[in-house]
């Protein structure tokens, strides 16, 4: 069979072949050799006449993706076998350099390597529909690793936010087949056996409290940031922690006495405040001193005819005995305390009230609401996963997570299937940031990677509000930043429309698997290199478990089909032909069977 050139288009070959075209060639490549080696990829065949993509060049026995000229009409033209083909579409199987993932459905089952250091350096983005393969690459990518007993990536550490449970059948075994590697197993579900996530309250910052509670304005950002102040204060033990906290509660009172309000307005409001904030020393019925009798605080508080509060000196100069020196109150303890969320609470309680809250009805309102969703997050059962007993260091957290045993754990799978969506996007938001914030400081810098991969990945990294009032996502700034410090995000997702721009612009890799949805192909076909009309259209017939692998850690864009893992995950769909039918014991009479008595055979 015979080739020529008839055209030379932009970035197309047009090939007449003379002599029986044998076999399907769509996909397949041939070489034009002149005083260069091009590599084309045939794309389309109408009748004796091919349309060659053209994808890269041969340079010192090596296939570069990218051209930098065209071949001549006097080209040589030759198909690749495959034989010839893997160096165009494979990295050779070197031990620590590149991983098998899959084979090619084009050149006969052709195995597929990538290169290692290449896609776990940079980010990466696996995305397709339900179903199409997203849980079963991941699987195998990550079995591959550290199934090898010949050399152990024992440094390495990959945290797997698990958002079905799906990947926990998939590497539970995997000590046994490398007993240098440690599985580590966390769960939200509190009647499990398994190690239940526990995140310490007293290592959350001002802008974790603001995930954790919604915060959606700077007021209450600024109610965030005394109450730490104030819970570090309340955790002492010392005898001025009481003096603090009537400070407090006086200021909050004075304020209301010395605003001009309605009396009724006034004492209403001095009621409300020592009803809920209260002391020992100062609450309803601490007792005023007068010549001649003492009275309680709360009968100081009469309204007389005239609708004056009768007492007000009286008040004022009681309450201004509470005052401290600023210097005094301004005496914050070291950081190293230990507090729970109930401590924590308290605190915002205080905050409110120093704060000014009941100076105004929208500030009372607005704030107040922190108040409450913090009373209802310790009310309720999630609340357990704050309770940490003992002090301990970000640091040492994060390495507590990455211990089992005397051992360090390679592969921590924290699994968020038993708490809502809300919660479980706060949890992996806290998480991040935590390895993100302890990354960024590690020294010497980037010595230590960290991977996070998020399943399910569209429900947390997204456009969401925090933006506006934190100033960053922290997705989004692992995404830009965490290259250098050595954190790594992969996203797993079946809408990559709903994902960050920002995060998924800067993947370095993509396994792109069957896709339909028109919004979710056209996001992907704008933002993500490499992607053409040709790939847009191939995505969309894909075969379960096949993909589309492109970025720097493959040699081309490359159709795969992934090898199963083993185990896999639990990521089948129902199967309704074994779950709704069952063989039956037929009646002998005419009369109906009642189902409760349909048995099983």
């Amino acid at each position: 069979m015979q080739a020529s050139i008839l055209e030379i288009n932009e970035n197309t070959v047009v090939v007449k072949v003379t002599g029986i075209i044998e076999g399907n060639l769509v996909n397949t490549y041939m070489s034009f050799q002149d005083t260069k080696v091009i590599i084309g990829e045939i794309i389309q065949i109408k009748g004796d006449t091919l349309y060659v993509n053209l994808v890269g060049e041969i340079k010192d026995n090596n296939f570069v993706y990218g051209i930098t000229a065209k071949p001549s009409f006097n080209a040589t033209i030759s198909f690749i076998d495959k034989n010839n083909v893997s160096m165009i579409m494979s990295y050779p199987e070197v031990l620590t350099k590149s991983l098998f993932i899959g084979y090619s459905p084009i050149y006969d089952n052709l195995r597929i390597s990538f290169d290692l250091n290449n896609f776990f350096s940079g980010h990466f983005a696996i995305l397709g529909g339900s179903g199409s393969g997203k849980s079963w690459s991941l699987s195998k990518i990550i079995q591959n690793v550290f199934q090898n007993g010949d050399k152990v990536p024992y440094k390495a550490s990959l945290f797997i936010f698990d958002t079905f449970g799906e990947y926990y059948n998939s590497f539970t075994g995997i000590e046994a087949q490398n007993p240098y590697i440690s599985f580590k197993s966390y769960t939200t579900n509190l009647e499990s056996n398994e190690e239940i996530l526990k995140i310490p309250p007293f290592l959350l910052d001002v802008d974790d409290l603001a995930i954790l509670l919604n915060a959606n304005s700077t007021d209450q950002l600024q109610v965030l940031e005394k109450a730490l102040s104030l819970v570090r204060i309340f955790k002492r033990e010392d005898a001025n922690i009481l003096k603090i906290k009537n400070d407090i509660i006086a200021r909050a009172i004075l304020d209301i006495l010395l605003s001009g309000r309605p009396s009724v307005q006034v004492r209403d409001q001095i009621f409300s405040i020592l009803s809920f904030y209260k002391t020992s020393e100062l609450n309803l019925d601490s007792v005023l001193t007068q010549p001649g009798y003492n009275r309680p605080l709360k009968h100081c508080l009469i309204i007389d005819a005239d609708g004056k509060l009768r007492e007000i000196d009286l008040l004022t100069d009681f309450f201004t005995g509470f005052l401290m020196d600023e210097k005094e109150t301004n005496n914050l303890p070291p950081e190293n305390v230990c507090y729970s969320l109930a401590d924590l609470e308290n605190a915002i309680d205080f905050a409110l009230i120093s704060e000014g809250m009941f100076k105004s009805e929208k500030v009372y309102e607005n704030n107040n609401l922190l108040k409450v969703r913090m009373h209802t997050l310790v009310t309720d059962y999630y609340h357990t996963y704050f309770d940490y007993p003992n002090y301990i260091t970000r640091e040492n957290y994060i390495n507590t997570l990455l211990t089992k045993g005397n051992r360090k754990a390679q592969l921590i799978n924290i699994n968020i299937n038993y708490v809502d969506d809300r919660f479980a996007k706060n949890i992996v938001k806290i998480m991040s940031k935590m390895l993100f914030d302890v990354l960024k400081v590690y020294k010497p810098r980037a010595s230590f990677p960290v991977h996070i991969i998020l399943e399910e990945a569209h429900r947390y990294v997204m456009n969401d509000d925090g933006v506006d009032l934190l100033g960053y996502n922290i997705f989004e700034r692992i995404s830009k930043e965490g290259r250098k410090y050595g954190i790594l995000l992969g996203v797993i997702s079946q809408r990559p429309s709903e994902l960050s721009e920002t995060s998924l612009s800067q993947s370095n890799n993509f396994l792109i698997f069957k896709m339909s949805h028109p919004k979710d192909l056209s996001y992907i076909k704008n933002l993500i290199p490499y992607m053409t009309d040709e790939i847009a259209k191939r995505i969309q017939v894909m075969q379960p478990g096949y993909c589309y692998a492109f970025g720097t850690a493959f040699k081309i864009p490359t159709i795969l089909k992934i090898d199963k893992p083993n185990p896999t995950p639990e990521s089948n769909n129902v199967d309704i032909s074994n779950t709704w039918f069952l063989d039956v014991q037929k009646p002998t009479t005419t009369n109906t069977q009642p189902i409760e008595e349909i048995k099983e055979v």
